[in-house]
């Protein structure tokens, strides 16, 4: 009973801070619209992710749509993730000090910053970390259906984000250089992989008859924001994920290598090796790799549990406990979007050591780019509502973005949701409707474009005039206006069509 209460507490705990520590005046995230945009487009695969994340779109739909719901969903996920760690801390023999400190360890760290978005990562965690888990068990039983239960998880895992693929690749090898490689000859462990097969198959269909836009994405990934990733950075964003509980890590690696009733686990030690090897070639960002922690979480509780014995062991496991505790009082205020941006700028400057403001483009900001990224989208909404304001109901417009985030946020904060706007950027490229000739344009136009005057339009509309810009000074967005065109004395919809044949061209090449 008194565990059960306790796994309760730290489930409730979760919840809690999931939604206290974001402050009011953010807004969603740019990439969440994204998704929740997916559920009026389903399909077995997008441009830029699969397809499950859409699936919880439709719920939260379907619950009322509000940011409520859409914070829920990662939180639950981070709330599994902390209850599989809970039962794997279990089944490693694990008493109540293990149980509290892996709890403790998963909850104070950065999964729970991961686990506020609504993005592919949270349940990509709560994946592969359910993946592991079944391994221990097939380890600890030999019952084929935990290798079965681990083959849907790899395959739901796989729906969510590719990334997964890279993890389990890396557990592969891992297997094949153990003396566990004798799976391989057992017929459970290919019914498992025949279970992902069927699972991953209809996106694997989606990818090949759209020319595997994945591939294109990747590249864009590689040329845009990949390229600002070094090894360097990759391996020193390791140590911050779990930074407060890194010594319950270094106690897994040591427990893994030299604790005896942990040896039989070694091949997850191999297996994190050479997954962040691959990584590190691929030059991948270092959030890509915080899935494969929370297991280790739970082999490290363990171990020091069985370490810390005697007075001495009473001192050191009340400092172990403490050490997450207070490091995530320490860093809190900076690393979670707690106060308005004019404080967190304030402390950000306090700490330039620690890069804490640096965005995709390797540059140092006022804020975090997520914090960024989460402002400035209602009143880019509300200018855009000003611009439908001015223009006939009885006439075809459309809102033109120039980028998905713009587009989403458009979507999910404007009152009017006959209109949705769209970019070609990202997956809205497919969601154009050009049935009915284009009469107006709501034009959304990033700070950095070259034409703010809108000399380029003026021959084709009758008139051109703007409504509006973003002014929050803090949005990554800011400068980001909103212009009226009316009347298109061209065919529009022949301009269009054009691009996005082009733009789909250039992903097959």
């Amino acid at each position: 009973m008194k565990r059960n209460l306790a796994l309760l507490f730290f489930i409730l705990l979760k919840f809690f801070l999931g939604y206290v520590l974001i402050h009011p005046v953010y807004e969603l995230h740019r990439d969440e619209f994204l998704h929740l945009d997916q559920a009026d487009h389903l399909a077995w695969g997008f441009l830029s992710v699969p397809p499950l994340t859409s699936w919880f779109s439709v719920l939260i739909q379907f619950l009322g749509n509000s940011g409520f719901w859409v914070k829920f969903f990662p939180c639950l996920f981070g709330a599994l993730t902390l209850a599989i760690v809970w039962k794997a801390i279990q089944a490693l023999g694990g008493s109540f000090f293990a149980l509290v400190l892996g709890a403790i360890s998963i909850l104070l760290s950065a999964l729970l910053r991961l686990n506020m978005l609504f993005q592919p990562n949270s349940f990509e965690v709560l994946a592969w970390t359910f993946t592991c888990f079944c391994f221990i068990r097939y380890l600890q039983t030999e019952i084929p259906r935990w290798l079965y239960f681990a083959g849907v998880a790899l395959g739901l895992g796989f729906l969510n984000k590719y990334n997964i693929a890279f993890m389990g690749v890396g557990f592969l090898i891992a297997l094949l250089l153990s003396g566990h490689r004798r799976i391989m000859l057992r017929k459970e462990i290919w019914i498992s992989a025949l279970i992902v097969f069927v699972i991953i198959l209809p996106n694997l269909i989606w990818q090949a008859a759209n020319d595997f836009p994945v591939i294109h994405h990747m590249k864009l990934l590689k040329q845009t924001q990949l390229v600002n990733v070094s090894a360097s950075d990759f391996i020193k964003e390791q140590f911050q994920y779990f930074f407060g509980s890194i010594h319950v890590l270094i106690a897994a690696f040591a427990g893994l290598g030299f604790y005896k009733p942990l040896c039989r686990y070694r091949v997850f030690l191999w297996s994190i090796a050479i997954t962040l090897v691959l990584f590190v070639l691929l030059h991948a960002k270092g959030y890509y790799a915080v899935a494969l922690y929370p297991i280790y979480i739970a082999f490290g509780s363990v171990a020091l549990e069985k370490r810390l014995v005697g007075k001495a062991g009473l001192i050191l496991r009340g400092i172990s406990l403490a050490l997450p505790v207070g490091f995530f009082v320490l860093i809190y205020p900076v690393v979670f979007p707690v106060d308005s941006p004019e404080i967190i700028k304030q402390r950000v400057k306090r700490h330039p050591d620690l890069h804490l403001s640096r965005w995709e483009d390797g540059k140092d900001h006022d804020l975090p780019q997520d914090f960024a990224d989460m402002l400035g989208w209602k009143e880019l909404a509300q200018h855009v509502e000003a611009g439908l304001g001015t223009l006939p109901k009885n006439e075809h417009t459309i809102v033109l973005c120039d980028n998905y985030g713009q587009a989403g946020a458009i979507n999910f904060y404007k009152h009017d949701k006959s209109i949705k706007a769209v970019t070609m950027n990202a997956d809205y490229v497919n969601w154009f409707d050009l049935e009915k000739p284009i009469v107006n344009i709501i034009l959304v136009q990033e700070s950095t474009d070259d034409d703010p005057q809108r000399k380029r339009e003026r021959d084709f509309f009758e008139s051109v005039y703007k409504i509006g810009e973003i002014k929050n000074p803090y949005a990554r967005e800011k400068g980001t206006s909103v212009y009226v065109l009316k009347h298109a004395k061209v065919d529009v919809n022949a301009i269009l069509k054009s691009e996005i044949d082009e733009q789909k061209q250039s992903w097959k090449e």
